[in-house]
C-alpha cells in the first residue's frame, strides 16, 4: 500500500515537529525546505529545495510521484496564484488560498473579523500620514502600527506617537511596500490564545486556553491552561476562536492570539482578538507531551480529513519554555546538564544554528503545583541559554 503524502510548504521546526506525528500514523510528509540544512531537511527524508514564490517548486512538491493527498502549510509566505495553481491539478489546498489570506494579510484580517462581529482593537488602514494622525488624535496620542504582510515575532510592529515614527515605512509602502495600519494600544490585563483544530466536515476541537508570556515581542512561556481563568472569559475566548474558524472556513490548526482585557464597568468579562496564525503554533508546543493529542497530529488528522483526536490535558499543569538564543555552540552541549538535573524535563531542540534570540527549542514541564513546574521549566531552558 501506498501511504498518503502530505506536502508541507516550508522548513523550519514547524515541519520538523510533524514528522514524528506523520511517522505515528503511517502518513508520509514531503516538505519544500529553503535549503538542505534547514530544521526540517535534517529529519525529513523527503525534502526538495526550492521557494514556493517561485511556483514550480510547489507544483514539483505535490506532483511527486506520488501525488500528495493535500498541501499545506508551516508558514503564510505562499503567493495566492501558487495556490491556485495547486488546485487546479486536483491537490486540495489546506487551509485554502481564501482562509489563508486573513493570515497573511492584516487588513483583510481586520476587515473579516470585524464583519465577523469579532471583537478587534479600535483600527484603521493608513494610506498616508494623515490618516495616522487623525487616529492618534482620536486615540489619544498613541497607536500601535503595523505592516500589513511580513511581519511576525514583534517584527512590522511599533507603538507610535507620531506618523514621523515610521516615516520609512510610509515611504517604503510608497514604493510598492506592504500597506500599513494603526490599532489601538489595548491595555490588556495578560495575552492569551486559542488552539484549536477543525477538518473539511466541519469537526472542532479546541485545546485548554493558555497564557502566553512574551518577551522583545517573541513568545517565551506558555502556561497550559491559563492560571486562574475566569470561565466567563474562556467561554468568550473559545466562542470568538470558533467564529473566527468558522467565518473564514478554516482547516487544519488555527492558533487565535488575544488579549485578556480588564471588565467593563458593567462586569462584562472582554477579550480581543491580536493575531491569527492558521498552522501549528508556539502556543501549542505544550501539546506534544502535555495533551492526549499534540497539535502537529491533530493538523495532520485535520488536513487529511481524519476524526480529530482528543484535546484533553494529561496533567494538572504544564510549562513551556522557549529557548530563545545561547552562549553554547553547541546546544546538545548542556544535555548531560539539563537532563541529570530534571529526568521529568522534556528537550525538543531544532537544530538550528545559535543567533542572539532565535528560536532554538524548547523545554516542557509537567505535574501538579505550577510554582514548581513553571520553575523547572525555565530554569531548563536557562541551561540550554548557557545560563
Amino acid at each position: 500500500m501506498t501511504a498518503p503524502v502530505v506536502a508541507v510548504i516550508g522548513g523550519g521546526q514547524l515541519a520538523r515537529m510533524m514528522s514524528p506525528a506523520a511517522t505515528a500514523l503511517g502518513v508520509g510528509l514531503r516538505v519544500l525546505v529553503e535549503d538542505a540544512g534547514t530544521a526540517a531537511a535534517q529529519v525529513v527524508v523527503d525534502a526538495p529545495v526550492g521557494h514556493p514564490a517561485e511556483g514550480s517548486p510547489v507544483l514539483d512538491l505535490v506532483t511527486g510521484p506520488p501525488t500528495a493527498a493535500v498541501l499545506t502549510f508551516e508558514h503564510e509566505h505562499v503567493p495566492a496564484d501558487v495556490l491556485a495553481r495547486v488546485e487546479a491539478l486536483g491537490v486540495p489546498v489546506r487551509p485554502s488560498a481564501e482562509a489563508l489570506l486573513h493570515a497573511q494579510d492584516k487588513i483583510a484580517m481586520r476587515r473579516r473579523l470585524t464583519a465577523l462581529g469579532v471583537p478587534c482593537p479600535r483600527w484603521a488602514e493608513l494610506p498616508d500620514r494623515a490618516a495616522l494622525e487623525a487616529f492618534l488624535a482620536e486615540l489619544g496620542g498613541e497607536a500601535v502600527v503595523k505592516t500589513a504582510r511580513g511581519g511576525y515575532d514583534g517584527k512590522g510592529v511599533r507603538v507610535v506617537r507620531s506618523a514621523d515614527d515610521v516615516a520609512d515605512w510610509f515611504e517604503a509602502a510608497a514604493d510598492g511596500g506592504p500597506a500599513l495600519l494603526a490599532e489601538e494600544k489595548v491595555p490588556f490585563v495578560r495575552e492569551l490564545a486559542v488552539l484549536l483544530a477543525r477538518r473539511p466536515s466541519g469537526e472542532c476541537r479546541t485545546w485548554p486556553v493558555v497564557e502566553t508570556v512574551q518577551r522583545d515581542g517573541v513568545c517565551a512561556e506558555v502556561v497550559a491552561p491559563a492560571p486562574g481563568l475566569d470561565p466567563a472569559v474562556e467561554e468568550a475566548a473559545v466562542a470568538a476562536a470558533l467564529r473566527v474558524a468558522e467565518g473564514v472556513d478554516v482547516t487544519g490548526v488555527l492558533a487565535v492570539e488575544m488579549f485578556e482585557v480588564a471588565p467593563t464597568d458593567d462586569g462584562e468579562p472582554r477579550v480581543v482578538v491580536n493575531e491569527l496564525a492558521m498552522r501549528p503554533h508556539n502556543s501549542g508546543h505544550w501539546t506534544i507531551d502535555g495533551s492526549v493529542t499534540s497539535q502537529f497530529e491533530q493538523h495532520l488528522r485535520a488536513v487529511l480529513d481524519l476524526p480529530l483526536g482528543e484535546t484533553a490535558a494529561r496533567e494538572s499543569w504544564t510549562v513551556m519554555a522557549n529557548v530563545l538564543g545561547s552562549s553554547l555552540e553547541r546546544l546538545t552541549d548542556a544535555l548531560p546538564e539539563v537532563l541529570g538535573s530534571d529526568p521529568a524535563a522534556k528537550v525538543h531542540l531544532y537544530g538550528k544554528g545559535v543567533r542572539p534570540g532565535r528560536k532554538l527549542g524548547h523545554v516542557t514541564v509537567s505535574g501538579e503545583d505550577l510554582e514548581d513546574v513553571r520553575a523547572r521549566a525555565t530554569a531548563a531552558a536557562a541551561r540550554l541559554r548557557g545560563e
